[in-house]
């Protein structure tokens, strides 16, 4: 469990580390080319945090919320249940250059979850699974099936990865659209 979680330091601390892994990644995180990079020590993060892998799940949560936030103001935006309005903005939200750092941090979480299911990235994939079927049966997309949803959410994720390989924006869209065309 961490300690100090209510502590100002804490959070100003976590914030230039969350910062920090949106740049760098979580891959080869070391906490002291951390502490270093947001002025800070090794020994200050583990009285802060508890552990090095206490921080890795902060973080990751951290990036989970950061995940829902936008899966919240797809509900919204979804008051009238068009699946295509929904599904489109999904996409812009997911192609946005802004968003690229959360985005290579949730494959590489999602990535470690599969490969090291135990510790700090346990049940990560299966948890961003679950919230994005539940928001994506919430607000209409992908009709009633359960199928069509986890079909949608395939495409989404694929040209998400396609994308964040290439950099390719116009072709990605290209093909989300289409699928969008085709499917509804």
């Amino acid at each position: 469990m961490t300690v100090h979680a209510g502590s100002p330091r804490r959070s100003e601390l976590f914030e230039r580390a969350y910062q920090y892994v949106l740049e760098h990644g979580l891959a080869e995180l070391s906490l002291r080319p951390l502490a270093t990079a947001i002025g800070s020590s090794p020994r200050v993060l583990l009285f802060l945090f508890g552990s090095k892998a206490e921080l890795v799940q902060a973080l990751l949560t951290r990036a989970r919320d950061d995940e829902l936030e936008l899966l919240t103001r797809a509900r919204a935006a979804s008051a009238d249940g068009d699946s295509v309005r929904v599904a489109a903005e999904l996409w812009r939200w997911l192609a946005a250059e802004e968003h690229r750092g959360l985005l290579k941090l949730w494959v590489e979480g999602y990535a470690r979850s599969l490969i090291e299911p135990e510790g700090a990235w346990a049940g990560f994939a299966t948890q961003t699974v679950s919230d994005w079927l539940a928001v994506l049966a919430e607000v209409g997309s992908g009709g009633g099936a359960e199928g069509e949803r986890t079909l949608l959410l395939a495409v989404l994720r694929g040209a998400l990865l396609d994308l964040l390989a290439t950099g390719d924006l116009g072709r990605t869209t290209a093909a989300v659209t289409r699928y969008l065309e085709i499917a509804y």
